[in-house]
């Protein structure tokens, strides 16, 4: 029953390192959605409107990515809280159990957590495209604006030049 028990504690160690290293990931992840943002948001030269628009998708993603980093550390936690109790415990096989049963639920967890990171980074990158066809709107209206005026001062002109005339 001890080696089983050895070998069982092993095994958990080898899992709980496992969730460790996609935790920290997950973090890093968090982190550089949070760059890419922060550079978005430098880089795109917008209208008031446009800025106060992205501003606001910024802060929201913010937020979510925060909340990810915050379950990604109380995961952190828990993982560590896990690795002590494994190493320290070397009494029944239910202790096993019951450990077994909560690194398939921080799994599950963590598992949920990156396809959140995965959503924010296609909304992210939605936003962005978003972003981009707002702008090309923008430049072609003020086109169109531009053509209307000039045609609008060539009509006014020609209507001058005939009341003149008249």
């Amino acid at each position: 029953d001890r080696d089983t028990d050895k070998k069982r504690i092993e095994e958990l160690l080898e899992e709980n390192m496992v969730l460790e290293i996609a935790q920290k990931q997950s973090m890093n992840e968090s982190a550089h959605l949070g760059w890419e943002l922060e550079q978005l948001s430098k880089s795109t030269d917008l209208a008031d409107s446009e800025k106060s628009f992205v501003f606001e998708l910024n802060e929201c993603a913010s937020s979510r990515i925060l909340k990810l980093e915050k379950d990604n550390q109380s995961l952190q936690n828990t993982i560590q809280e896990l690795r002590d109790a494994s190493l320290t415990s070397k009494e029944s096989s239910l202790k096993f159990v019951e450990l077994e049963k909560e690194n398939q639920q921080l799994s599950k967890k963590i598992e949920k957590l990156q396809n959140q990171i995965e959503k924010e980074k296609q909304s992210n990158q939605d936003l962005e495209t978003l972003s981009e066809e707002l702008i090309k709107d923008k430049e072609q209206l003020q086109v169109v604006m531009e053509t209307l005026k000039a045609d609008k001062d060539r009509e006014i002109k020609d209507l001058k030049q005939e009341n003149d005339h008249l």
